[in-house]
């Protein structure tokens, strides 16, 4: 049966791993930038890790990979992209972004890392209607968040303790793709996010106050959309 599947597809199916596997190489660019405090060079590889993220499960599906690939854990090599570039890369931006008070800064990282560990291999980190249960170490945009807002030092740790522990809270929060309720607008805002988080990158980060107030108040819909659902 296996020898009658033309091997053209097969090859089409790894490529789609390999595409996903680019996830880590980006992550490791963007660490290396991140060493050097290039951050804007940072958040543009995490960004390019977050389409590749977005696409590859459709891409998948859609080629049949775990059929054609049973060998390959699509899910498990997933989940090691998404560690390096959801948690790690942005643990260090945050230890290393002077925004933190010295004492906490290295602390804070390990939090971060610790904690999106867990959340990585929590199996029921997702509800029956697609939400995911508790905080879903998207430190990425933490750290996004981090560089853009500038907030106080003790703020910024607050923050991090906050989040770190909203992990393990079974509060909702939303999938913009995946989610059914009052989807179109979450996509529509995901865009809207996606548009000013590249002019930011393109600002180095001081995007002024007006692009600033509509990234926080995005951010702000979309933590009271999960907050706001009704019981499934």
């Amino acid at each position: 049966m296996r020898n009658s599947v033309p091997k053209f597809e097969h090859i089409r199916a790894f490529t789609i791993h390999v595409f996903t596997a680019t996830g880590a190489a980006l992550a490791l660019l963007a660490m290396i930038l991140a060493s050097g405090g290039h951050w804007a060079g940072m958040f543009f590889c995490l960004g390019l890790a977050l389409i590749v993220d977005g696409v590859d499960g459709p891409m998948a599906r859609a080629f049949k990979v775990k059929e054609l690939l049973p060998r390959w854990s699509g899910e498990g090599l997933d989940f090691v992209v998404d560690f390096t570039t959801y948690v790690f890369v942005p643990a260090y931006a945050i230890a290393a972004s002077g925004f933190l008070p010295d004492m906490l800064a290295i602390p804070a990282g390990m939090i971060v890392v610790i904690t999106g560990a867990l959340y990585f291999a929590d199996g029921n980190m997702k509800t029956d209607d697609n939400y995911f249960r508790g905080f879903p170490a998207v430190w990425n945009l933490a750290a996004f968040y981090l560089y853009v807002l500038e907030p106080p030092p003790w703020a910024a740790a607050a923050g991090i303790v906050v989040l770190a522990v909203l992990t393990f809270v079974p509060i909702r929060f939303v999938h913009p793709l995946r989610v059914q309720r009052l989807r179109w607008l979450n996509i529509a805002l995901m865009v809207a996010w996606a548009a000013l988080a590249a002019f930011t990158l393109a600002e180095n980060l001081a995007p002024g106050p007006y692009v600033t107030w509509a990234l926080a108040a995005i951010a702000v819909y979309f933590f009271a959309a999960g907050l706001l659902r009704k019981a499934a």
